[in-house]
């Protein structure tokens, strides 16, 4: 079951663009290998466990499009492994949709790198996955943002003023994203804010991957695309309820909604006994946002207790 996991995610990533013609049937794909790497990470097991199998075993099946007929070994994933470098060597510099271009291609790697230390092939052609990434090339930073539209966004440049930090490593960089979340007064349910931070969380993770992974110029060229969409995430910080604002987004309305706040947690079992496929596990997320959360508290020295409540509110549904 868990090697299936990674072996379905990495194939609804390399199917979406062919199968679908977009890009985000590729999340759910993404959302299979971050549960699994959620539970391996934090060492969850019993029931907890297999109610979040569960969950991921019936959003695969829900998302899953076609059966794979093809055995790919251990000196493909090498050649594949190498394909989705190349990609995101040619995508890293610029924001592309709040950082998919490098979630997708982090994760695939994490997963594939899982899958040649276990010895096992991945059952499934995987040369999507470098095409999905290369065709984030030209696009939009992203559709829904607080006072700024996407032109303002792409043209945006990050200057000595924005006063964003020297980062190194990805310790560096788990403290710095925990910190900006911690810094939000309030938690919009609008994609302006549940979304966009939650991918400030899962676009920064994916970066500590590639660090991991040795590829620390990957790391450091991406740091920049993730500072304006920080820079973005400031300017809105400090919005009211009732504030006049300029809204761009095809989905969100004003006024604004608050998020409402998950009472549980995902590492408690009742969490995982909701019915998320009512909402498509909010396309993914459900199983994303704790991976990646998690992953930055174990690379921080002194965890805040305001890292976890403002995180609360980004995982209700």
């Amino acid at each position: 079951m868990v090697n299936l996991m990674l072996k379905r995610g990495l194939a609804i990533i390399s199917q979406c663009k062919r199968e679908t013609g977009d890009i985000w049937q590729a999340h759910f794909g993404a959302a299979a290998i971050a549960g699994h790497f959620f539970v391996k990470d934090n060492e969850l097991t019993g029931s907890l466990a297999h109610h979040i199998f569960s969950q991921m075993e019936s959003m695969v099946e829900s998302n899953f499009i076609t059966v794979g007929k093809w055995h790919v070994s251990g000196g493909e994933l090498e050649i594949v492994e190498n394909l989705i470098l190349q990609s995101l060597d040619k995508t890293i510099d610029r924001l592309h949709w709040v950082g998919h271009n490098v979630i997708y291609g982090a994760i695939s790697l994490l997963a594939i790198h899982d899958l040649k230390e276990s010895g096992e092939g991945a059952g499934d052609d995987l040369s999507g996955i470098a095409d999905l990434i290369l065709s984030f090339e030209n696009s939009i930073p992203g559709r829904s943002w607080i006072g700024f539209s996407a032109s303002e966004v792409k043209r945006m440049k990050i200057t000595k003023e924005d006063g964003m930090p020297v980062i190194e490593n990805a310790k560096q960089l788990s403290h710095f994203v925990l910190e900006e979340l911690a810094q939000f007064p309030i938690i919009y349910r609008a994609e302006s804010h549940h979304d966009l931070i939650g991918h400030m969380i899962t676009f920064s993770h994916a970066l500590n991957i590639l660090f991991d992974a040795g590829h620390v110029s990957l790391f450091k060229r991406g740091l920049s695309p993730l500072f304006k969409l920080i820079k973005v995430l400031r300017g809105s910080r400090d919005v009211k309820p009732g504030d006049e604002i300029k809204l761009f987004s095809p989905i969100d309305h004003l006024p604004l909604q608050k998020a409402v706040r998950s009472e549980l947690l995902p590492t408690e079992c009742g969490f995982w006994t909701n019915d998320y496929s009512r909402n498509s596990w909010d396309f993914g997320h459900i199983f994303k946002f704790p991976f990646s959360f998690y992953d930055h508290l174990r690379r921080v020295e002194r965890v805040k207790d305001q890292y976890i409540e403002n995180f609360r509110y980004m995982i209700n549904q």
